[in-house]
């Protein structure tokens, strides 16, 4: 409780308790889901100091104390009538990388490594340990087409195609690795462990590489392996890819790749709806 008491203080005593007594509530159990409603949307009609309603935010954050009261409440046996409901909060639109900005990230890296790693990230949408566990048995060839086998969250495998041009920079990147690496995979340090070999690249060496090419190629914004996946999805839903296939490639399921459609702007609603148009003509 007095955890509760010091990190919740002012929404409990100064707006929630105060409340209550207005509203008559003497105890838990009088906390039914109509008075937590209410309490919700004198809230929302309440107003602040410069006398504008308060945001949604500001009301987050005196209703999840009164929460995790309740809870508390109901842990030490008391009855506990409801809980109120926290307000939808307006989503917020993630940051995403242009295309020419990710041409200036790959600009960037010094090395080829490092060049078909942001390639990786920014056109094909790899997860960083999807990234980092590649193999040179990974590399599949069909015919003209290339792809990935990639194994995503739950170790599940999936095939995910590389244009031809990043095709044959991964491969030739695979091919030219130092004689004395361990394993078999494609991305290496570019030095020696203890001066013997040299090991595959760590999902913090790559997040680290990610973020200075970001400061090097003055973004103005921090990056990172995830922004690039989400950058590359978000361009895909653009240029009007299936969403279906979308999640296949992905690794993902169809509903987080419906989340990224709040990034798309009314304008890339017209054009997609104006290519499906014209493509049925």
């Amino acid at each position: 409780m007095r955890t509760l008491e010091s990190a919740y203080g002012f929404a409990l005593n100064r707006v929630f308790l105060p409340w209550c007594r207005r509203e008559g509530v003497a105890t838990t159990e009088d906390l039914t889901h109509a008075p937590l409603h209410r309490f919700t949307m004198d809230l929302l009609d309440r107003q602040s100091e410069r006398g504008k309603p308060l945001s949604k935010s500001s009301v987050h954050s005196y209703v999840r104390p009164v929460r995790q009261l309740l809870a508390w409440a109901e842990s030490r046996g008391e009855a506990v009538g409801g809980r109120p409901q926290l307000p939808k909060q307006p989503r917020r639109e993630r940051e995403v990388l242009s295309r020419a900005e990710i041409d200036r990230l790959e600009d960037s890296a010094r090395t080829e490594r490092d060049k078909v790693i942001v390639r990786l990230f920014a056109d094909c949408g790899l997860r960083l340990g999807e990234l980092t566990g590649l193999s040179v048995d990974d590399i599949r060839r069909g015919g003209n087409r290339a792809y990935l086998r990639v194994r995503g969250k739950g170790d599940r495998e999936r095939l995910v195609p590389m244009l031809p041009d990043l095709a044959r920079r991964v491969e030739r990147l695979s091919r030219n690795r130092p004689a004395d690496t361990a394993g078999g995979r494609i991305f290496y340090s570019s030095r020696r462990l203890h001066g013997e070999t040299y090991e595959p690249l760590t999902e913090s060496g790559v997040a680290q590489m990610v973020g200075l090419l970001g400061k090097q190629a003055q973004l103005g914004k921090p990056v990172h392996p995830h922004l690039l996946r989400h950058s590359w999805i978000t361009e895909m839903l653009r240029r009007g890819m299936n969403p279906i296939q979308l999640a296949a490639i992905a690794g993902a399921s169809e509903k987080v790749i419906a989340e990224h459609y709040a990034h798309l702007s009314h304008d890339d609603a017209y054009d997609a709806m104006a290519r499906a148009l014209a493509s049925g003509r």
